[in-house]
């Protein structure tokens, strides 16, 4: 329960701050904000638990003391208001008044460049996601017939085989789209992945599970799982500081299962977690390109990467319960 008291404190003060800025509907859209957030970010703590667990304790530290002000001003509310600034071509004050002022003409602005931001997301999440079913060195298999076959194992020994199988993808949603700015953000997603994994390589840490590089990689996954409720959260309310305490709360307790996750060892005792986050983290980036197209509420979003979690879970209890009967 220790890793919640934060979370708690920030979620009472957010809620009387929300209280103060539209009453009791003011209260009550943030709490919805900060549910969606937590829904739609749910297996993000799983895989975010993955990466801290083998970071050093004073960079599990930073993930809460540095991450939280990012997270929340930074891609909550600054992030939004920047995206805003360069598509109207607008001075950053001007945007922030803009919100304060016209929120419907800043909602659209923003809906305006969403396909963009899906591109961008969308590729960074498959890569994460790619990076995982492609890893031949682990042992542990949930779906057999994918992750045991041996068609992924060899392909899994092909040097850059998550590049080979995300360069298409995005060749198809150019070519669907016929746009250069598509284009930009889709491999400008690749290619952040692969700067982050290179220089922590070259830096000569584990993967980038640890230091800077793994602060920085949680950081830009955290980034990518907001961009859905970002934009989402204005089918729910057009003011900024709403959207932004609702879901800043939301990632809050985000973070705090995720070192709940890390000291409860909960990856270790519920062995298809982490398989079940990436598999979600999959279908998240397969709904964010479908969204470049056709809409999709939310809510099913969510539903869906909880839904993935809750059947790793039940799975990893039942694999605990037949190997605990063979001893």
């Amino acid at each position: 329960m220790k890793h919640f008291y934060s979370s708690i404190v920030v979620a009472i003060i957010g809620l009387v701050i929300a209280f103060y800025l539209g009453s009791w509907y003011g209260l009550y859209i943030t709490a919805l904000l900060a549910i969606l957030e937590v829904s739609l970010s749910f297996d993000n703590a799983v895989v975010n638990a993955k990466i801290l667990e083998t970071m050093e304790p004073k960079w599990q530290k930073r993930f809460i003391t540095w991450g939280i002000p990012f997270a929340v001003f930074g891609m909550r509310f600054i992030f939004p208001i920047v995206i805003v600034a360069v598509a109207g071509n607008l001075g950053v004050i001007e945007t922030f008044n803009l919100a304060l002022n016209n929120p419907d003409e800043y909602q659209s602005t923003l809906e305006s460049v969403e396909t963009l931001i899906y591109a961008f997301g969308g590729s960074f999440l498959l890569m994460v996601f790619l990076d995982f079913i492609f890893d031949v060195e682990r042992e542990e298999k949930w779906i057999k017939i994918i992750e045991g076959s041996k068609l992924l194992h060899k392909a899994g020994n092909i040097d850059n085989i998550d590049m080979i199988v995300a360069i298409p993808i995005g060749l198809i949603l150019v070519y669907l789209t016929s746009s250069s700015g598509i284009a930009l953000a889709y491999f400008g997603g690749i290619f952040l992945h692969s700067l982050i994994a290179s220089l922590d390589e070259l830096l000569g840490t584990d993967g980038v599970r640890s230091g800077i590089m793994g602060f920085l990689y949680l950081e830009v996954l955290d980034a990518s799982f907001s961009f859905d409720g970002v934009i989402g959260s204005f089918a729910l309310s057009s003011n900024i500081f709403i959207i932004m305490i609702g879901l800043g709360i939301g990632a809050m307790f985000v973070r705090s299962l995720t070192l709940y996750f890390v000291e409860k060892k909960t990856l270790t005792e519920y062995r298809y977690l982490e398989h079940g986050a990436h598999y979600a983290i999959l279908a998240l980036s397969l709904i964010m390109f479908a969204k470049m197209f056709v809409h999709i509420n939310e809510v099913i979003v969510g539903t869906i990467g909880v839904s993935f979690i809750a059947i790793a879970t039940y799975h990893s209890i039942l694999a605990n319960k037949k190997e605990k009967e063979v001893h």
